[in-house]
This record gives C-alpha cells, structure tokens and sequence, in this order.
C-alpha cells in the first residue's frame, strides 16, 4: 500500500496506527470545545450534574443574550483593534529586522539576534512589574498602547526568527541579480522578498493575533476602564462576590474562541507552507 501523496509505502498497521494516533490527538482538541460549546447551552443546576452530556433542555437565551448585548460587541471590538495593530506592528518591524539578519553582514549581528531570541526564554509575567513600571512611566496606562506594545515587544522573537529562516532559503540568483540591476536593499526587501514571503506573511500574522487574541495578564494589568476591556476580561462580569454563572461563561468563551478558529481554517494553508517552508532543500 502506497500513499500517493508522498510515495512512501505504508503497511496497514502503520496507517493504523496513525489514525488512531491522530484521532486520539483530535479527541484531546474537540471534546474540550463541543463540552464548552454544550455548556453554553444548559442551565447552572444542569452544568453541575451533568457537564459532559447534552443538555436536558436547551437554553437558547444564554447565547442570544451575549450576542444581542452591547458589552459583548464592544469586547469584541476592543480585542480586534489590539489585535489588529499589534499584528501590524509585529510583522511590519519583523520582516525588516528579519531580512537585514538574512541579508547584511555587520558587526555583532549574532549576539544582536541572540539577543532578540532570549525573550523567547521568559513569560510575559516575569516582567510584568518592570513592564508595568515602565508603561505608567511613559503615560500609557489605561490606554490600547499599553497593551500593544509590550505585546509587539514580546512578539518579536519568534517573528524574527521565522522571517530570517525563510528568507535565508529565498534563492540567492534572485538576489544577486537584483543588485546586478541596481536594486538596492530597500528596493529588494518591498518589491522581491515580500511578494515572495506571503506564506510566511500569513504564519507570523496568526500566530501573533491568537496570541494577542487571547492575552489575559497584559490588559488586567495595564487597563482599568471597563469599556476598553478586551474579551478576556470581560468574563469577570459573570462572577458574582458568592458564586459564578458558569454557563454564561462558558457561552461567552465559544462566541469569543470562533473568529480565532475561523480565521486559522481560512489561513491554514499559508500556515503550513510558512512553517514548513525551507525545512526540505534540494
């Protein structure tokens, strides 16, 4: 038996035992999304004793009260901007940082690149009282900017990382014969590498608005005003001083999770190409 996509023979007891692994893996990913999604749907009494089953009866209100309310739009509104420009940021100050590495020899260019891959060591919260220091220090607490930028700080590691190793592996004629041409690094960065990076492109772009998508600490720390909150916090508002509404949590996880989940089907293909791209030369 012969897997056509590749060539590479498999016997029935390895394709077996890789649909077994991969729906195993599949299992981890879905029965935690379909249990939240489903919880949304029951009631508080019919969540504690009976959290994995379908829903005794269907209550329909927990979602169209969420979406049908000011504050979830807003939410919703306030985590796209951030993330948006924190995206924007990233990938724009990455893909520049990443082509001088691949492309410009000079002094300390490896110690500057260690440097920038040692944020990849630490979490966001073990600095988060220098950051927080910092932020108030420059005047932009309670503000976007202030979540923004600690975000493009903390992102930059690996988007750097990924846009030098892909545009290492982009073929040395092309940049050769720019130059020949009197193509200039600017010129050659705008109109060859970019054109040609759109997997890559599309790879650090998901990665960073997931990340930015779903960042708690950052805007607990650094917004006070509740009409700037992103999604994340806005699940406090369900917690009450002597108990929590569980299923409207648990409502207001799935609508907030979806656009995440849509936008990596939607960008799939460019994700695999931009990760895997380089990974085989021939």
């Amino acid at each position: 038996m012969t897997d056509t996509t590749s060539g590479v023979r498999m016997t029935p007891a390895t394709k077996l035992y890789l649909y077994v692994s991969l729906s195993l893996v599949a299992a981890l990913v879905l029965v935690p999304l379909l249990t939240t999604a489903l919880g949304g749907f029951k009631s508080l009494g019919d969540l504690r004793v009976n959290p994995f089953g379908l829903p005794k009866a269907w209550v329909w209100s927990n979602y169209t009260d969420i979406l049908f309310g000011d504050r979830y739009w807003r939410q919703m509104g306030n985590s796209l901007l951030i993330a948006v420009v924190t995206v924007f940021l990233t990938v724009v100050v990455s893909a520049m940082a990443a082509f001088t590495f691949a492309h410009v020899k000079f002094f300390g260019s490896g110690q500057l690149m260690n440097y920038f891959l040692i944020g990849l060591m630490f979490p966001v919260a073990t600095a988060i009282l220098p950051l927080f220091i910092r932020i108030r220090d420059l005047g932009l607490l309670d503000s976007y900017w202030g979540v923004i930028l600690p975000q493009v700080a903390f992102g930059l590691g690996m988007s750097i990382l990924l846009f030098r190793n892909y545009f290492r592996n982009l073929p040395e004629e092309l940049f050769q014969a720019a130059f020949v041409d009197g193509c200039g690094y600017i010129r050659f960065f705008w109109y060859v590498s970019l054109p040609l990076s759109r997997p890559i492109v599309a790879t650090v772009s998901i990665v960073c608005f997931v990340n930015s998508w779903n960042s708690y600490i950052l805007p607990l720390i650094m917004l006070n005003t509740e009409t700037k909150y992103p999604w994340p916090l806005g699940i406090m508002v369900y917690r009450g001083e002597f108990g929590t509404e569980w299923q409207l949590v648990l409502a207001f996880i799935t609508l907030t999770i979806l656009p995440t989940i849509i936008v990596f089907f939607l960008a799939q293909k460019h994700i695999i190409a931009g990760l895997t791209a380089g990974a085989v030369k021939s």
